[in-house]
C-alpha cells in the first residue's frame, strides 16, 4: 500500500511538473503589464475617475479617461481577458457590415462600447463592444476609400461571448499590421492600420458613461473589466 501510494505522488508530481513546463512554454517570453493589486506600470487619468482594482482585476465605470501604460511599445503580442458587466442607456444604432466592409444598414442593439489603443492614439483602436460585426474592429480604417484596408478594419467573424462572460483576446501588432485572435478565432489577419505610428503606450478606453444631470447612461458605455494583461515585445 505505501509502495502505491509513492508512486501515485510520483505520478503526480510528474504530472505537475510537465504540465507547469507546459504553461512556461506557452507564455515564454510573456512579461505581465498588470500586477493584480494595483496601477504600478500605469497612468491614471488626472481628474476624478473610477478606474479601479477589484478581487484581482482592472474594475471600470466609464468615468475619467484612459487608463494607459508608462511605457511606450513597438512590436509585440499582447494577451488580455476582458469582458462588458452589463449594457446600459437605451438601444444604439450599431452599423452593418457586409463582406468586404461596406456599411449596409443598422441595427438596435443593447451596448457597451471600450477598446484598446495599441500605439497610444484613436488611430490605432482596436474596438469592444456589442456590435452584430463582433470585437475586434478598427474604428479609424472602417470608412477608408481603399477596399483591402476598408475589408480588413472588419471582424472575419463575431467570436464575442455573451455579456457577463470573460473573452480571451491575443494581438499582435507589428510595424502597420495587426492580428487579431479572440477566443480562439482570427477576427483580423494581419490587417493594415496605414499612418498608425510607430509606437506608443497601450490604453484601455474610455468610453460613455453616466450623466448626472438627465440621470441616464449612455449607450456606448465602457461598463468593463479587464485581467490577466502580458505582453511580448518582438
Amino acid at each position: 500500500m505505501k509502495r502505491a501510494a509513492s508512486l501515485l505522488a510520483a505520478l503526480a508530481a510528474n504530472l505537475a511538473l510537465a504540465s507547469g513546463l507546459t504553461a512556461a512554454k506557452k507564455e515564454d517570453g510573456f512579461v505581465a503589464l498588470f500586477n493584480g493589486k494595483d496601477f504600478s506600470g500605469w497612468k491614471l487619468p488626472g481628474k476624478a475617475h473610477n478606474w479601479q482594482v477589484v478581487d484581482g482585476v482592472i474594475d471600470y465605470e466609464a468615468k475619467g479617461g484612459n487608463l494607459v501604460t508608462e511605457k511606450s511599445f513597438k512590436n509585440y503580442v499582447f494577451r488580455l481577458d476582458w469582458r462588458f458587466k452589463r449594457t446600459a442607456g437605451p438601444t444604439y444604432n450599431a452599423k452593418l457590415f457586409d463582406a468586404e466592409g461596406n456599411h449596409v444598414g443598422n441595427k438596435p442593439v443593447k451596448n457597451a462600447d471600450s477598446g484598446i489603443f495599441l500605439r497610444g492614439t484613436g488611430k490605432s483602436q482596436v474596438n469592444l463592444w456589442c456590435w452584430p460585426c463582433g470585437s475586434g474592429q478598427l474604428w479609424a480604417y472602417h470608412g477608408s476609400k481603399t477596399p483591402a484596408i476598408r475589408k480588413g478594419s472588419i471582424p472575419k467573424v463575431n467570436a464575442d461571448k455573451p455579456v457577463g462572460q470573460w473573452n480571451e483576446m491575443e494581438i499582435t501588432m507589428k510595424g502597420e499590421t495587426v492580428t487579431v485572435i479572440l477566443n480562439g478565432k482570427t477576427v483580423l489577419d494581419e490587417s493594415n492600420m496605414p499612418g498608425v505610428g510607430k509606437e506608443g503606450p497601450i490604453a484601455l478606453q474610455h468610453h460613455g458613461g453616466y450623466n448626472e444631470k438627465s440621470k441616464t447612461w449612455s449607450n456606448a458605455s465602457a461598463l468593463i473589466q479587464f485581467r490577466n494583461l502580458r505582453i511580448k515585445e518582438l
